[in-house]
């Protein structure tokens, strides 16, 4: 199987061309708000680095979310067009899982917890709990949620297990969480589409695909526009 990744849904925008489980090619950037300026770009090099072709692709596999709303509409929306415009699958992967897969694959003899974290603003992360599976790649130990990050928040899970924090929630909360002795961060981490191969070909195989025309990414919580910073700029309210 052939597919095609693309990670959209953090601060990272990563795409990444894999066969059978193997990865042929990878872009990626950590610029910031350049989802929309890379994206395109980097498929294209991509089929021109590996010299296939977009009608070669079984799937099309996007990061579900949660995390950035407008880059989480910039990936799935390219990853919709890309499906419906070459007639093929549209795979979903949920954000923390492919950022907890792609800890566990890196380190194959660590078997504590890993608990993905992506920066929400201010002292908040959507943050969810992961083991490494035996059947399936992952289990589930705590599903995803918006946690405001305090001090204790998250003993019950470090009271009994090593628990590695990743992502870029992790390090904002570190100075929350550093001090319990089962605490580690992995500050060289750095979330890649990679993290999807597995988890997207295990999908693939179970027929677990999306209707294009339907799929919505997974929020988590609802879009709030900011002020806008602008000066000299007024609200049609105050002008009333």
């Amino acid at each position: 199987m052939t597919i095609l990744l693309l990670e959209t849904a953090t601060s990272v925008c990563s795409v990444v061309l894999e066969k059978n489980g193997a990865m042929l090619a990878e872009r990626h950037s950590d610029e910031q708000n350049a989802h929309s300026s890379k994206l395109a770009v980097f498929i294209d090099e991509i089929f021109a680095q590996t010299g296939l072709i977009p009608n070669d692709l079984d799937a099309v596999c996007v990061s579900s979310g949660p995390g950035s709303y407008t880059g989480l509409r910039i990936g799935v929306s390219t990853a919709k067009g890309l499906c419906y415009g070459l007639g093929k699958s549209l795979v979903a992967v949920p954000t923390l899982e492919s950022i907890a897969a792609q800890y566990f694959a890196a380190h194959p003899d660590y078997n504590g917890l890993v608990c993905p974290m992506i920066d929400a603003r201010r002292m908040e992360c959507y943050a969810a709990f992961y083991a490494r599976g035996t059947e399936s790649l992952l289990q589930e130990v705590r599903s995803v949620a918006a946690d405001i990050v305090e001090e204790g928040i998250y003993d019950n899970y470090l009271d009994a297990h090593e628990v590695v924090f990743v992502g870029d929630g992790a390090e904002k909360t570190r100075s929350k969480l550093g001090m319990h002795p089962n605490a580690r961060y992995c500050s060289d981490f750095c979330i890649s589409a990679q993290g999807m191969i597995q988890l997207a070909e295990q999908r693939l195989q179970q027929q677990k695909t999306e209707d294009v025309a339907y799929f919505e990414p997974f929020y988590l919580k609802d879009f709030v526009a900011k002020k806008s910073v602008v000066r000299g700029l007024k609200s049609v309210n105050s002008e009333q």
